[in-house]
C-alpha cells in the first residue's frame, strides 16, 4: 500500500489562497499533526529563521539584534466539523466569490496564513519576531500547546509585545476579560412529593441565588482607556432524583466574566460577597489581561492599523502572555461572531488587509 503524500504549504502565495490550503488540512483539536508538519516544513525552508517543534506546536524566530521583539501567535486547531449536512463551514474549503467558507476560516486559519506569509516575506523586519503556532487551544486549558511551550521553551516566549491573530474584524482588541466558574449548592430534605411538607425543597432554595444574579447590575470598568463590560450569570442548573421526590440537593453553575483590573482573588471575593450565605465552590478560573496599549510597540501598531482600539470581552490566550509580563492584543481577519458556526467564513480582502497592516508595522 502506498502512503498518501504529505501536503505542503507555499507561504509566498496569495494569503487568501494560503488560508484555503490551511482549511483543507482538517485539524480538529487532537488532529493537528498534518497541518503542524506542513507549517514546520514551510518554516524550515526559510534560511533566516530558527525553528523548533514541540509536539504539534511549532515556533520560529529571527535573531537580528533589534531593539524590540514581538510575538505573533496563532493556534492550529479548530472545533469539530459541523454536524448538519450541507454546512459550508466545514472541510474542504469552498469559495463563493470573494468569500472563503470552511472550518477555521475565521478561527483562525486566516490568522495563521498571515503569520506564515509574514515569516516568508520579512527576512529583515524592523523588530525581531517570534512566530508561535500551537495546538489544543479549543479544548481544556490543561492541554494547551501554548501552556506546554511556556514550560518547555520559556526563553522563546520572551518579548516586548505580542499579537494574537484571533478574529477581530481587523480592529485591535486590547487585553481580555477574565473568567471563572462556581458551583452554588443548596441542601434540602427528601420526601415523597405527595407529602411535600415532610421535606425541604433544595431547588426552591436555589431561587434566592437566581434572584440575586437576576438583579445584579454588571459593571463597566475602564482599564487603560478601554471599557470592559462584565457579566455574571447562571449558566446551568440541576437537582432532583425523580418526578415524585422532593429534591434534597440542587446546584447552580455560575460564570463571572470580570474586567482585567481585578485579580482572580478579587473577582472571587466579589462573587462570594454577592452570594453570601450560600455554599460556593470555585471550579475554574483564568485571569484577564490588561491591554498594555501604552507600550511603544503597541502604540505604533495601533497607529498603523488606524482604528480606535476596542476591549476584548471574551477570554483569549493574550492572558497567558500577560501573565508572562508581555502586553498583548488580539488582531486578526474575520468576524469573531462567525467562529464555530456552521457557515464560518472570511472575506479574502480581510485576510489581505490584516497581512498588509502587520507588514507595514514590521517593515
Amino acid at each position: 500500500m502506498t502512503e498518501t503524500p504529505s501536503r505542503t504549504l507555499d507561504p509566498t502565495r496569495d494569503v487568501a489562497l494560503l488560508t484555503a490550503d490551511l482549511i483543507d488540512m482538517e485539524s480538529v483539536s487532537g488532529n493537528e499533526k498534518e497541518v503542524a508538519d506542513a507549517v514546520e516544513a514551510a518554516l524550515r525552508a526559510l534560511p533566516h529563521l530558527e525553528v523548533v517543534r514541540d509536539g504539534d506546536s511549532v515556533m520560529a524566530r529571527t535573531s537580528l539584534g533589534r531593539a524590540e521583539r514581538v510575538i505573533l501567535a496563532g493556534h492550529l486547531d479548530t472545533v469539530p466539523l459541523p454536524a448538519v449536512p450541507g454546512s459550508r463551514g466545514t472541510v474542504p474549503s469552498t469559495w463563493d466569490g470573494n468569500v472563503l467558507y470552511g472550518r477555521g476560516a475565521t478561527d483562525m486559519k486566516g490568522g495563521v496564513a498571515v503569520q506564515l506569509a509574514l515569516a516568508a516575506g520579512l527576512a529583515e523586519p524592523s523588530r525581531d519576531i517570534t512566530f508561535v503556532f500551537y495546538d489544543h487551544e479549543e479544548v481544556e486549558a490543561s492541554l494547551s500547546g501554548l501552556g506546554r511551550l511556556q514550560e518547555s521553551y520559556p526563553q522563546w516566549l520572551e518579548a516586548d509585545f505580542a499579537v494574537l491573530l484571533e478574529p477581530t474584524n481587523g480592529t485591535v482588541e486590547g487585553g481580555c476579560n477574565g473568567t471563572m466558574r462556581f458551583h452554588a449548592t443548596t441542601a434540602g430534605r427528601a420526601a415523597h412529593s405527595a407529602r411535600a411538607w415532610m421535606g425541604e425543597n433544595a431547588i426552591h432554595a436555589a431561587a434566592e441565588i437566581l434572584a440575586r444574579l437576576r438583579d445584579h447590575v454588571p459593571a463597566t470598568v475602564s482599564v487603560e482607556g478601554l471599557d470592559y463590560r462584565e457579566s455574571l450569570n447562571a449558566v446551568k442548573i440541576w437537582g432532583g432524583t425523580a418526578g415524585n421526590v422532593i429534591p434534597d440537593a440542587a446546584t447552580v453553575e455560575i460564570n463571572y466574566r470580570f474586567a482585567p483590573d481585578k485579580s482572580i482573588e478579587e473577582a472571587e471575593a466579589y462573587v462570594r460577597n454577592l452570594l453570601a450565605g450560600f455554599d460556593l465552590v470555585r471550579t475554574d478560573a483564568a485571569a484577564g489581561a490588561r491591554p498594555g496599549l501604552d507600550r511603544p510597540a503597541a502604540a505604533s501598531f495601533v497607529e498603523v492599523v488606524g482604528q480606535e482600539p476596542k476591549p476584548k470581552y471574551g477570554w483569549t490566550d493574550v492572558a497567558r502572555f500577560s501573565a508572562l509580563g508581555i502586553p498583548a492584543v488580539n488582531f486578526g481577519p474575520g468576524d469573531a461572531l462567525l467562529a464555530h458556526t456552521d457557515n464560518e467564513h472570511v472575506e479574502a480582502d480581510a485576510v489581505r488587509a490584516c497581512l498588509a497592516a502587520l507588514r507595514t508595522w514590521l517593515s
